[in-house]
């Protein structure tokens, strides 16, 4: 007897974070495209999970394994999963209803794009809407260029053809905060297409707990992938020739991260790292870190005021009349 297959598979990666997972179950269950599978995979939470789910029954798969990290839970959800698309969720996000219906059809319509992306809504602890965010107004076209260059990789607004992690080896494990940006730009090595769809499919949430706020590691992990990605011995020489320009944007988003979670110090390092690889002057630079600061804080619904970095005041002038 056959066994009729789920169209989607949702990967759902677990640890703790009970007090919002059940928006996110929610919002899969009441997505509009009904051809879909559940999957959560508990990454050895301290929390009671269990319980949590058990309400669900088999409307979801549940899964435990010992606490590994988010992307072998990740690629344990792979594993098990049996649909044609995966779409991840985190577990403290939740997606439009339409999600599924929008991006399902998406790559139904163009056999030949491997992935689709989207913007994202930012909300708040509460789930009170902060801003929207747009990449797709800066960024038109998802060719290996834009993500080596932006990298405005966001696992909840996308939606994968499963045939595109054959051969990729998965998330890597090593990477504890970026293994979804190395992997997006493996895929796209490998010639995995994407494109956009029109609007926003998910809502990202901000909060004291959010993994993302371990700015330290992340834009560590973040040098390191450049540094892999530009090592590649079959990048094409276009793409090898923006290698600055990448590093630069990479060291200033760092920098902003950092300053965002009160790094300063740390902060100030990678601003004077982004100048070996910009082609301003000096105060062109500078001016040109606050223009990105300013945008990166309104996408997050905050507000950049330069009297926050007045205790480098010094520090900038310096820079300025060099």
């Amino acid at each position: 007897m056959s066994v009729v297959k789920p169209r989607v598979s949702v990967i759902i990666p677990v640890y703790n974070g009970g007090r919002f997972l059940g928006e996110a179950i929610a919002s899969v269950l009441a997505q509009t495209y009904t051809d879909w599978e559940l999957i959560v995979v508990d990454d050895g939470s301290t929390e009671a999970i269990e319980p949590l789910i058990a309400p669900y029954g088999s409307r979801l798969r549940y899964i435990r394994q010992e606490n590994q990290g988010v992307a072998v839970a990740r690629n344990r959800g792979l594993e098990v999963a049996r649909g044609e698309f995966i779409a991840f969720l985190d577990q403290d996000d939740w997606f439009e209803p339409d999600k599924l219906e929008v991006q399902v059809a998406a790559l139904q319509e163009s056999p030949h794009l491997g992935m689709v992306h989207s913007g994202w809504f930012v909300v708040d602890a509460a789930g009170e809407r902060l801003s929207t965010v747009n990449p797709r107004e800066g960024i038109p076209e998802l060719d290996l260029a834009a993500w080596l260059l932006w990298k405005p990789v966001f696992l909840g607004a996308m939606l994968f053809r499963r045939s595109c992690f054959e051969g990729v080896g998965g998330f890597d494990k090593k990477l504890e905060k970026t293994p979804d940006v190395a992997l997006v730009l493996r895929l796209i090595l490998k010639g995995c297409q994407g494109d956009w769809v029109s609007r926003p499919t998910v809502s990202y949430r901000q909060h004291q707990t959010n993994a993302s706020r371990e700015t330290r590691v992340q834009v560590r992990e973040c040098e390191q992938i450049l540094d892999e990605m530009f090592a590649h011995p079959h990048l094409p020489p276009e793409v090898r020739g923006l290698e600055s320009q990448a590093r630069y944007n990479n060291l200033v988003w760092s920098a902003w991260r950092l300053y965002s979670t009160g790094e300063f110090s740390l902060m100030r390092d990678y601003l004077r790292k982004s100048l070996a690889y910009g082609h301003q002057s000096r105060t062109e630079t500078v001016l040109d870190w606050l223009r990105w600061f300013e945008r990166y804080e309104a996408e997050y619904g905050g507000r950049f005021n330069t009297a926050d970095l007045g205790q480098y005041s010094e520090w900038f002038g310096r820079l300025i009349q060099s």
